[in-house]
């Protein structure tokens, strides 16, 4: 396994993509939408990381999941 969650290939990928939906929405007059948009980009890196920490594969696998890393 690796030594942290932050050298994984996907939560950097994760990572970049919650600061670019940041970034698109900054200036965003839509407070509900802008909200539920960051919020479920914030969870994606968020799962991988709660997930990798567990410390069993099964379990990581299980953060990985699309029903876990895609909000609904």
């Amino acid at each position: 396994m690796y030594h942290s969650f932050e050298s994984l290939n996907v939560w950097k990928r994760a990572s970049q993509l919650a600061v670019s939906v940041y970034e698109a929405l900054r200036e965003s007059k839509d407070y509900g939408l802008k909200n539920q948009m960051t919020r479920a980009a914030v969870s994606i890196p968020s799962n991988i990381a709660e997930g990798y920490e567990r410390g069993t594969s099964k379990e990581f696998c299980h953060y990985l999941s699309p029903r876990v890393l895609l909000p609904s």
